[in-house]
């Protein structure tokens, strides 16, 4: 049985690796491979099947409580979209220098993934960009540092990238241990990659025609802008708040929070028409939802969750201590590895290679896990939601990428991998 479950699972998992060539959605095949590892499970189990079906309802509850956190949280940054909330801070932006739109960009991005997501941040800075300057050299460099710096900004974040996400929901992390001790590293896999550009960014971009001050604020007011993402920040912020308080799931707080967001938007726009109210309401808002993401990550958990049933994570986990020198290599090579393969997927597999009772909450391993895993995919174009969001957006090649962005990926990377072991030497 083991060898049977762990051929599909190597199957879907190429599948994924290879979705463009093979034209198949990694969505549908995360799902086939995950329910097929589950049946076949539940044919070749020796014992009651009521047994596989009882581990199934467990394992489930978990995969559901992220599932319904995912949609809620994705949902609430939609409706400030829609609400042209993002626009409080990108209208803003009026600097006509490169250099210093290059460390603008970079900042808002880095801390904007932190309390959104690095998908939805890198989608609303390329967009920013489009609409500031034609395209050029210049704002393909600015488009790759927006990919280095969303996933640096979503890897000290329990909210901000799918991979620390997975640990803090799964347990391994929590919200305020994981800001605390990765905030600097993060950081600094950002800064070093901006220091570096910094020396090739100089002179000054043509923008285009923006609106004035007041035109801004006028079109802010009748849409509610500044109040709906102010309370969308509030509501996302108040989770890991909610969750340390009362101890209650994540999806919790998320459920909360977006019924906080979704009345503030029913109050600014009650004495509208209907129709202008349906525009700015949570069913339009969850209409524009990516629910495949969320589906995939369901079949990978399903997946994730059987080959643990049947113990291959653990032996897995045996063998890769027994031939890399220590555990940090290997976590180094899981964020070198997640520039090809998705990191929620490695990420979701390290947690079951491992458990909490030899590696407890806030261990070096895991902070160090989500470091590598959230930052590793910036390395390549293809690593990371944010770099092929991007990637589409801008039309920008692997190759150019791989030339001109990837450099300073890894530099930041090295940055961020010495600063973390530094800091870790000096607290332990």
């Amino acid at each position: 049985m083991t060898s049977i479950l762990l051929a599909i699972a190597i199957l879907g998992y190429l599948s994924i690796i290879f979705e463009s060539s093979l034209r198949i959605n990694k969505t549908i095949t995360s799902i086939l491979t995950g329910s097929l590892c589950w049946i076949v499970y539940a044919l070749l189990y020796n014992g009651d099947k009521h047994e596989v079906s009882d581990k199934l309802i467990l394992h489930f509850g978990e995969i559901s409580g992220l599932l319904i956190f995912l949609l809620g949280a994705m949902t609430i940054v939609e409706l400030i979209d829609i609400h042209k909330g993002f626009s409080v801070i990108t209208n803003r932006i009026r600097t006509k220098s490169v250099l210093k739109l290059l460390w603008i960009v970079g900042g808002i991005t880095f801390f904007m993934s932190a309390l959104l997501d690095n998908l939805a941040t890198a989608i609303i800075m390329i967009t920013l960009l489009r609409k500031l300057m034609p395209k050029s050299e210049t704002r393909m460099i600015l488009a790759g540092i927006v990919v280095i710096s969303a996933n640096a900004g979503g890897a000290f974040s329990p909210i901000g990238d799918i991979t620390t996400t997975l640990l803090w929901i799964g347990g391994q992390v929590s919200a305020f241990g994981i800001v605390k001790v990765l905030f600097l590293p993060s950081l600094m896999c950002l800064l070093v990659p901006l220091i570096i550009a910094s020396y090739r960014m100089k002179g000054f971009t043509m923008l285009r025609v923006q609106l004035s001050m007041a035109e801004v604020i006028k079109e802010e007011k009748m849409q509610g802008s500044l109040s709906v993402f102010l309370a969308g920040v509030f509501g996302l912020v108040m989770v890991p708040v909610i969750k340390s308080i009362t101890g209650l799931p994540p999806f919790i707080g998320v459920l909360m929070a977006l019924a906080f967001v979704s009345l503030v938007s029913i109050i600014y726009h009650r004495n509208k028409p209907q129709e202008v109210k349906e525009k700015y309401s949570v069913a339009y808002a969850l209409s524009k939802v990516d629910v495949s993401s969320i589906l995939y990550f369901m079949g990978i958990l399903l997946l994730v969750y059987v080959l643990q049933e049947v113990q291959i994570l653990s032996q897995l986990s045996v063998f890769l201590q027994e031939t890399l020198p220590n555990n940090n290599v290997m976590v180094i090579a899981i964020g070198v590895l997640s520039s090809i393969v998705d990191n929620g997927s490695l990420v979701a597999a390290t947690q079951g290679m491992f458990s909490l009772t030899e590696y407890p909450m806030d261990d070096a391993l895991w902070e160090f896990v989500a470091l590598c895993a959230g930052t590793g995919g910036s390395m390549l174009i293809i690593g990371s939601a944010a770099g092929i969001a991007i990637m589409e957006k801008e039309k920008m090649t692997f190759l150019w990428y791989l030339k001109k962005i990837t450099p300073l990926a890894i530099a930041g990377y090295v940055a961020g991998i010495v600063t973390y072991l530094i800091l870790n030497l000096l607290t332990h």
